[in-house]
């Protein structure tokens, strides 16, 4: 055994917990969503016109109306700084499987020695980052840098509190100034548009006369591998790649399959536990963590919600928890297969689709093999 391995087991068996955040025992309802610019803050900030088109967009998926974004802006703004936040990011989810964002002051000079806040419609609705380094499948050239972020209504900007501030979040979809997507979300609210448009027009041939907006919901189950710091820190190849890329079996993998659904370990717990209060101050509604079937490997799950909602919060998911396991001594893999030898960290997504008005259409009911919808619907996705 290599010098560097043994100083790095000795310092995993050294941990102490006495450096590990102490959170407070509130009840979870009452800062759920504390850190999102939600329904809550647009009602009791927006005049009821605006607040009632902002709603029409997100529930029925009509054209956002461009005049309430000053409005908008305004509000939120001053909500954010209300709540110490200094700059403000159009998030987008370029193809590099991350997100990618830019951090603008809310603050301007104004010629005077001074500084105002500087936070528009404008500022608001469309951002323009450079996009000549992400990637794109070849369909641009280099040179071509112009890239625009353009507001995703449907999913709620959320304050990301650091260190030693908090920054404005805002989602966003990210796209050439040509109009080709650069990124995951265009093509998704694209998809979800198709499917509405689709599933409207099969419902009413089954009868309904309204069928109202139909969406995709979606709950995705993120796994991933926990392990000490100093192990990490002795593994180049983790440190590099996410995952091993040599390596000898280890003595005990999953065989005897006790770790499956085993007693939760107290510092694993204790990072959970924090996980969980920080998704919850985002709006994410997490509801399942427990151990998986490969040694230090865990899950977390959340309730299902809309597809797009859903996968903002997916990236959320991913970044709390890289961002809790340094406090706990640990570090995050959320490579698909970190291990050989052993399972991966899949990414179940449980699906369906449905609306307020027609319930959920994969819904067999209790005679399935008579349900003319459920079996249409069922038929169509395979």
């Amino acid at each position: 055994m290599s010098i560097t391995r043994q100083k790095a087991i000795e310092s995993a068996i050294q941990y102490r917990a006495g450096d590990e955040p102490k959170l407070g025992c509130k009840e979870v309802p009452s800062y759920f969503g504390v850190n999102v610019f939600g329904d809550d803050q647009m009602k009791a900030r927006l005049p009821k016109d605006i607040y009632a088109s902002l709603r029409k967009t997100i529930e029925e998926g009509v054209p956002l109306d461009t005049r309430a974004a000053d409005v908008v802006a305004a509000a939120m703004s001053r909500w954010a700084i209300e709540r110490g936040a200094t700059h403000y990011a159009h998030v987008f989810y370029p193809l590099t499987g991350l997100t990618a964002e830019k951090h603008d002051s809310f603050y301007s000079p104004d010629g005077k020695g001074h500084l105002t806040i500087d936070f528009s419609g404008k500022q608001l609705i469309q951002g323009e980052p450079d996009a000549s380094s992400f990637p794109n499948g070849g369909i641009r050239a280099t040179f071509e840098a112009r890239g625009y972020t353009a507001w995703d209504v449907t999913s709620p900007a959320y304050l990301m509190e650091g260190r030693n501030g908090t920054t404005l979040c805002i989602p966003t979809a990210f796209c050439s100034w040509t109009g080709e997507a650069l990124d995951k979300k265009v093509p998704l609210l694209r998809s979800m548009q198709a499917v509405n448009r689709q599933a409207q027009r099969v419902l009413r041939l089954l009868g309904h006369k309204d069928p109202g907006m139909i969406a995709a919901s979606a709950g995705p189950e993120q796994e991933y591998f926990l392990i000490d710091r100093s192990l990490y820190y002795a593994r180049p190849d983790l440190l590099s790649a996410g995952r091993t890329l040599f390596g000898t079996r280890p003595p005990k993998g999953q065989e005897l399959e006790d770790q499956y659904f085993g007693t939760i370990p107290a510092r694993v717990l204790a990072f959970m536990t924090e996980v969980d209060s920080e998704l919850y101050k985002l709006g994410v509604p997490v509801k399942t963590r427990h151990n998986e079937v490969a040694p230090a490997q865990y899950e977390i799950a959340p309730v299902f919600e809309t597809a797009n909602l859903a996968t903002d919060h997916q990236y959320l998911v991913m970044q709390v928890l890289q961002s809790v396991a340094p406090k706990y001594g640990l570090a995050c893999l959320l490579h698909e297969k970190p291990f050989a030898g052993i399972n991966g960290s899949g990414k179940h997504l449980n699906w369906s689709l449905g609306g307020p008005k027609v319930g959920n259409l994969l819904n067999p009911g209790e005679t399935p093999q008579d349900n003319m919808q459920f079996l249409v619907f069922c038929a169509a996705v395979i």
